[in-house]
């Protein structure tokens, strides 16, 4: 039995994510947890809710709420569409937790000691009117190179020129509008990441197996232009983890907070304790996952994350470890994706553009999203949700070949057999082939779900399906009865075991399926397979099984339509 350790990136607190944010970490990393524990392997699949920072401050602000309460509120909503989509987290936590505030003070304590922590003086925009100083992001005004009205400190959305918050003309607060600004000197700490780059740099060089996609973003921010940067590690804001040296105060630092980019990656750490907390168990328990010497060192962890987040996870936080001199575990395969846009354009949460978690899963269960998403993953390039090709992949997938192969084989059962599986004959020439090509298959699809292939997973598991629909069309039972009912009764007993089988190989992809598949014929866990035609002869004659419900209802065009129209943002 292996031990992995999964994450996948962590949600910002400020609101219900879409179901891009969803295939860019947490589907695929919940895929591989459950493919993991159905093979017998220990897994802890860890993730939480992102809490800090300016944008958790202007979102309980905007609904009139302390910002404790808030985010409070705000990790129950996201935990619960997380029960909804059936993601299988061991633990949910939360960045503010008193696990992650301990822990971020301490792993700066020891950068500080290490001599990777530096003050510098710099120079901030202040507003009078909010008493606060703002982040770039935080100042509006308008764009100098191409009069957008709406440029922000750091960007303009318009014309992409890379911006300072003193080159806008007429800038305001965006939490207030205000425009009663001005520049005041402030001292921040500095994490030194320079002094780490060849560190860095040999590290992710050792990482040969991982995706072209997260390393060539990591090595282009170490190598172009000016390289990597140090980087701010503190904010003047209220709500956050107060700045200190371990349990020590930090002279000069009163007042001011971690920055949120530092201490959410810690919290994958801290997740592990509040899991063991939350299951009644010691610390020890948590650090066998993430120390290397207390256990870790035998752990295989795989994180997950939207290529916007590969920098963090490949430079930055890595940089925290190997900075603290400690043995904690670093990752070892970096799973990482590119966007899914939404029918031609990207989502727009102010825009209400694209359908968001919460919006998905009352029009529809679980698991046809979960097929959609993870068998059009942005793994390659970026990839497109649109509304006529969820239908057709729901009602060609899911409906006309898994659904339909086990209501026709089910129905055809009782009305010929009785609700139990009928004794017949032994295989043929059909049924061997049937057998050795499943193998094949089954054996290639175990292989891209251990190589985390997500789309090339879903295209064999949908091959899986399609060769029992294939076989039943070939034999056709229903017309060998007419002359022999025992060669007939064998084709329906395979096709039986077939379909057994087929929930047990989907259950990672669709877990509400699989399980109503399987409770049909009284199995209420799915097992993995070990050998398929072991598994074909799972289901003895006599076995008795109901006819389950139609397990997808094909999606009509007037539906569709009405979706499209609703979701568009317009």
């Amino acid at each position: 039995m292996e031990r992995h350790l999964i994450t996948s990136a962590i949600p910002y607190i400020n609101g219900i994510k879409h179901l891009g944010n969803l295939v860019g970490s947490q589907l695929p990393a919940d895929l591989y947890a459950r493919y993991l524990r159905a093979k017998g392997h220990e897994v802890l699949f860890l993730c939480a809710t992102d809490e800090h920072g300016t944008p958790a401050e202007l979102a309980a602000a905007k609904a009139g709420k302390p910002v404790a309460e808030y985010c409070a509120e705000m990790h129950s909503v996201q935990a619960e569409l997380a029960r909804g989509f059936r993601l299988s987290f061991d633990h949910f936590g939360r960045s503010s937790s008193p696990q992650n505030h301990a822990l971020t003070q301490h792993f700066a304590g020891k950068l500080a000691d290490a001599g990777l922590i530096e003050e510098v003086s710099e120079k901030q925009v202040y507003s009078n009117t909010d008493k606060r100083f703002l982040p770039d992001r935080y100042i509006e005004g308008t764009c100098p190179n191409c009069g957008y009205d709406k440029a922000r400190g750091d960007q303009c959305e318009n014309c992409t020129k890379q911006l300072d918050p003193t080159d806008l003309i007429e800038p305001r607060s965006a939490v207030s509008g205000s425009t009663d600004l001005e520049v005041r000197e402030t001292r921040h700490l500095y994490l030194r990441q320079s002094v780490l780059k060849d560190q860095l740099d040999a590290w992710i060089d050792s990482k040969s197996d991982w995706p072209v996609l997260t390393t060539s973003i990591a090595k282009k921010w170490l190598h172009d232009g000016n390289g990597l940067q140090d980087r701010g590690i503190t904010r003047d804001l209220d709500w956050g983890i107060p700045v200190r040296k371990g349990k020590d105060a930090w002279p000069g630092m009163e007042g001011k907070v971690f920055y949120v980019w530092f201490d959410a990656p810690i919290e994958y750490i801290a997740c592990a304790s509040e899991w063991a907390e939350a299951n009644g168990q010691d610390d020890a328990s948590a650090q066998r996952w993430w120390r290397t010497d207390q256990g870790a060192e035998d752990v295989t962890y795989t994180q997950f994350m939207g290529k916007d987040n590969v920098p963090f996870h490949t430079l930055s936080f890595p940089a925290t470890i190997l900075g603290s001199g400690e043995p904690w575990k670093l990752v070892d395969q970096l799973k990482s994706f590119n966007y899914l846009n939404y029918d031609g354009g990207q989502f727009s949460t102010s825009q209400g553009r694209g359908i968001f978690m919460d919006q998905a899963l009352e029009l529809l269960p679980a698991d046809y999203w979960r097929w959609w998403l993870l068998s059009h993953a942005p793994e390659s390039s970026d990839s497109e949700f649109t509304w006529e090709n969820f239908q057709v992949s729901v009602n060609k997938d899911l409906a006309d070949v898994l659904g339909n192969f086990v209501s026709r084989i089910t129905k055809f059962c009782r009305s010929k057999f009785g609700a139990e599986v009928p004794e017949g004959g032994t295989y043929g020439a059909e049924e061997e082939a049937l057998i050795q090509s499943l193998r094949q298959r089954f054996k290639s699809y175990e292989e891209h779900l251990e190589a985390i292939e997500v789309r090339k997973s879903a295209q064999e598991l949908r091959a899986i399906w399609a060769s029992g629909n294939e076989y039943l069309q070939t034999v056709a039972p229903w017309t060998t009865i007419k002359s022999d009912p025992e060669k007939a009764a064998m084709q329906t007993r395979l096709g039986l075991n077939l379909a057994l089988l087929f929930a047990d190989l989907s259950a990672p992809f669709l877990p509400d399926a699989s399980k109503t598949i399987s409770a049909a014929f009284g199995n209420q866990e799915n097992a993995w397979p070990e050998d398929v035609a072991l598994s074909l002869e799972t289901l003895a004659p006599g076995h008795k099984f109901d006819v389950p419900e139609v397990l997808f209802a094909k999606i009509s065009d007037e539906q569709t339509e009405e979706w499209k129209a609703k979701f568009s943002g317009q």
